[in-house]
């Protein structure tokens, strides 16, 4: 006899592809119901961006489609994305569910374009993302989001205490030092006052819930990072580096200060793996060297977690405001930026699951 009981058994061997686990044993499987030979439920993803959607739905549908008098299944998806687990030592943010530092040992190695591009790109899916400009000395993303205008609106909670309003543009909430000052005023500060605007970023922003909340970090490993990661439960850390040697050295320098600092280093962005010139798009130019992600990632035991080319659309596209991602989709960098995005949503599925 078909009932929901049969439907849950033979579903019961089809594992999520990441987490390795049953997707009835992680109640991912949920509302079914059955009329006739019709056979629906609902397939509850652990995040909207899960790269390996159509394949967890056509093996659903394939452990059922057997079973005496089923005539069709009909697959409902969504997503819940699990929050990583608080620490007792630090004070979660309200209403974020994870948040992710997107960080580099050198600069100049476009860790804002990978930042601004993936919390855009997760936005796309659905996801509600968050994207804090932690580079204090440098804050760029208000520009690559196109909020160079914006503002940053103050309000009163029920106790008095200021809260700041995030901006917001092609879904993300962002907060920035550059909404603070003028456009040339540079930020001549010692590290405690670092420490106290990113921990105001943190706990006195509007942030709502958020499934994601990306943190682009200034480049080293100095006083933001320590901030963040004694601050916060985070998720992960994603580093970012171009095939360069010299680049490399100091992005193993800052993967192996997160490892240091009990955070879990998610992957390894190589970012300008190649160039690709506007005029003959079937060439590649190796301007940076090439295969230097791919070894390191395979010495120190780090996920590659993808490599960008370097594009002149990119660069347009973060000087107007207009994320790759959005603005040429179909391009080889947003298609790289958008298979990133769904790698770090899916590691961070698991560190909040797996732990």
């Amino acid at each position: 006899m078909l009932d929901t009981q049969t439907v849950l058994e033979a579903l019961r061997p089809v594992q999520d592809p990441e987490l390795q686990k049953s997707l009835v044993d992680l109640n991912m499987i949920r509302n079914i119901k059955i009329e006739g030979g019709q056979v629906s439920f609902t397939l509850v993803l652990t995040t909207p961006a899960c790269p390996l959607r159509q394949f967890i739905v056509e093996d659903c549908e394939r452990a059922i489609a057997p079973l005496p008098g089923v005539e069709s299944v009909k697959v409902d998806v969504t997503a819940e994305t699990p929050q990583q687990k608080a620490l007792p030592d630090r004070n979660s943010v309200p209403g974020v569910k994870n948040i992710v530092a997107i960080s580099s040992g050198k600069g100049g190695v476009g860790k804002s374009t990978i930042a601004v591009n993936v919390a855009v790109a997760l936005a796309q899916t659905g996801a509600k993302v968050g994207l804090l400009d932690a580079d204090i000395y440098g804050p760029n993303v208000p520009t690559m989001l196109g909020l160079t205008e914006a503002k940053i609106v103050v309000q009163k909670d029920e106790k008095g205490q200021d809260i700041l309003e995030p901006s917001f543009n092609h879904g993300v909430k962002m907060v920035s030092m550059g909404f603070l000052i003028d456009p040339d005023q540079p930020v001549i500060w010692r590290g405690p006052m670092l420490n106290g605007i990113i921990r105001q970023f943190l706990y006195q922003v509007d942030w709502g819930e958020l499934d994601y909340l990306l943190v682009d970090m200034p480049p080293g490993t100095g006083d933001a990072q320590l901030t963040m990661a004694q601050a916060v439960p985070m998720s992960g850390a994603v580093i970012v580096t171009t095939p360069q040697t010299v680049s490399l050295i100091d992005a193993r320098r800052g993967l192996k200060m997160f490892q240091q600092l009990g955070v879990k280093v998610l992957g390894i962005v190589e970012n300008m793996s190649y160039f690709i010139p506007p005029d003959l798009p079937d060439r590649t130019y190796d301007l940076f060297g090439s295969g230097g992600g791919e070894k390191t990632s395979k010495e120190l035991n780090i996920p590659l977690l993808g490599c960008v080319p370097l594009e002149m659309s990119v660069r347009v596209g973060g000087d107007n405001g207009l994320p790759i991602v959005l603005a040429q989709p179909e391009s080889a960098s947003a298609r790289s930026l958008t298979a990133i995005s769904q790698q770090i949503a899916a590691k961070v599925s698991i560190v909040a699951l797996l732990g």
